[in-house]
């Protein structure tokens, strides 16, 4: 059984406290939290900018035996400052985050390869990697255009982030892996979904968001992809579905981890 962590994006109302305290009631590892607004319209709990919140969470996590495995959602837009995100990579690397998990959502290449090497540079005086995932409905929207832009950017801390549903929604194939060093791999996002998904933009993006299915609930081959994946690498659910979202946060993560971890006992009975 791999390390498990809880998405953020599994349950995104709830604040990063209740997420942690998910976590740790759904048996998970690690928690994954949101702290960089994806969008500027987006609105979250300020850590960044409250110290006594950054130690409260810190101390939450040591208690409930959780660590943090990625900070999110860092979107590389025309208008990014990254000197800007400094503190909240600071915030990450206080919090114990190995991973900072970036989109590319810039239509001019040279700038947001600029941009990522600027955030690489950032995150590596922080011992932090730069997980870079692509979103069929953003400007990196594929497995080769993430490479390409991992492998130009020569920063030695870039990674790239397979995220299932995205990875088959793009069209890439499990063996379409075979070509990417490993050590680009360090984690990956685990869900189940339709084998063919929506076709319009604003649908893939209300799948991805809130209409996610459970692993083993789908269609998706799963079995492929966890495959080609290098062994051992943590495995972080996001699984945002509007039907568990009336529930409490705890029985939200129960669900989604006995889920999970019955997903991953079925798959090791049949190998």
């Amino acid at each position: 059984m791999p390390e498990l962590s809880l998405h953020h994006l599994t349950m995104l109302q709830a604040d990063p406290l209740s997420l942690i305290d998910a976590a740790a009631a759904g048996g998970f590892d690690y928690c994954g939290i949101r702290i960089v607004p994806p969008a500027p319209t987006d609105v979250l709990p300020d850590v960044v900018g409250n110290p006594a919140l950054v130690r409260e969470i810190d101390q939450r996590l040591r208690s409930r035996n959780v660590r943090l495995l990625d900070i999110e959602a860092i979107w590389l837009r025309p208008e990014t400052d990254v000197a800007a995100l400094v503190p909240a990579l600071e915030v990450g690397h206080r919090l114990g985050a190995r991973q900072v998990l970036v989109v590319g959502f810039d239509d001019d290449l040279g700038r947001l390869l600029d941009n990522f090497c600027k955030l690489c540079q950032a995150a590596a005086r922080l011992q932090m990697s730069v997980a870079l995932e692509f979103i069929t409905y953003c400007t990196i929207g594929t497995l080769a255009q993430a490479h390409w832009l991992v492998q130009r950017s020569e920063q030695p801390n870039a990674r790239l982030l397979i995220d299932a549903l995205q990875f088959f929604r793009s069209g890439a194939k499990s063996e379409d892996l075979a070509a990417i060093d490993p050590m680009l791999l360090p984690y990956m996002q685990l869900c189940d979904g339709p084998l063919v998904g929506p076709v319009s933009v604003d649908e893939r993006r209300v799948e991805a968001r809130t209409a996610r299915l459970l692993p083993g609930e789908g269609q998706l081959p799963l079995a492929g992809l966890l495959a080609a994946l290098p062994k051992g690498i943590p495995i972080s659910v996001e699984a945002p579905t509007l039907r568990l979202a009336h529930l409490p946060f705890d029985e939200q993560a129960r669900i989604v981890g006995d889920a999970t971890r019955k997903f991953f006992a079925d798959l090791n009975s049949t190998i």
